[in-house]
C-alpha cells in the first residue's frame, strides 16, 4: 500500500474548506442594528364635546314623552329568545304598554336602535301570575291602540 500524497490530501483539504456566502457576507457589511422602534398611535377622543344640542335633545325627548305610557300593539313578525318561560315566543299581535324611550340617556342623545322599551304580559300555565316580559322595539314594529 502506498502512502497517500501530499499533494492530493492538500487539494481535497482545500475543496472542504468552507466559503463564504455572499448573503452572511452582505450581512456583515450592513451591520446597522435592530429596526427603528415605531411609535404607536393612540386615537385622540375628546369624551366632553357634545354632537347634539341641549334643544335638539329636549325637543326629542318632549316628542316622544307623550307616547310613554301607551298601549300598542306588535304589527312586526318578530320572535324573542330570552324569556326563560316561554323560549322561542312569537310577539307579533300582543298588546303591550311603552314603559320607557330610551333614545336620550342624562339628557344626551344615544343611538339606540330599538328605542322604545315596551312591556307584555304573558299567561303561562305553570305561573299563578302572569309573567312580564320587556322587548325593545322600533316605532316601525308596533302600532298605537286606544285605551279602552
Amino acid at each position: 500500500m502506498a502512502p497517500p500524497s501530499t499533494s492530493t490530501s492538500a487539494s481535497s483539504v482545500l475543496l472542504l474548506r468552507r466559503l463564504p456566502s455572499p448573503a452572511s457576507a452582505a450581512q456583515r457589511r450592513c451591520r446597522l442594528g435592530p429596526p427603528p422602534r415605531l411609535r404607536a398611535a393612540r386615537p385622540r377622543v375628546s369624551l366632553t364635546s357634545d354632537v347634539s344640542s341641549s334643544s335638539d335633545v329636549a325637543e326629542e325627548e318632549a316628542e316622544h314623552a307623550p307616547k310613554v305610557g301607551r298601549r300598542v300593539r306588535v304589527t312586526a313578525p318578530l320572535r324573542v329568545y330570552h324569556v326563560v318561560k316561554a323560549p322561542d315566543l312569537d310577539i307579533q299581535g300582543m298588546e303591550g304598554v311603552i314603559k320607557q324611550y330610551v333614545g336620550v340617556w342624562k339628557g344626551k342623545r344615544i343611538t339606540a336602535n330599538f328605542p322604545f322599551k315596551v312591556e307584555f304580559q304573558l299567561t303561562v300555565d305553570t305561573q299563578p301570575k302572569p309573567v312580564k316580559l320587556f322587548v325593545h322595539l322600533r316605532e316601525d314594529e308596533f302600532e298605537y291602540i286606544a285605551d279602552e
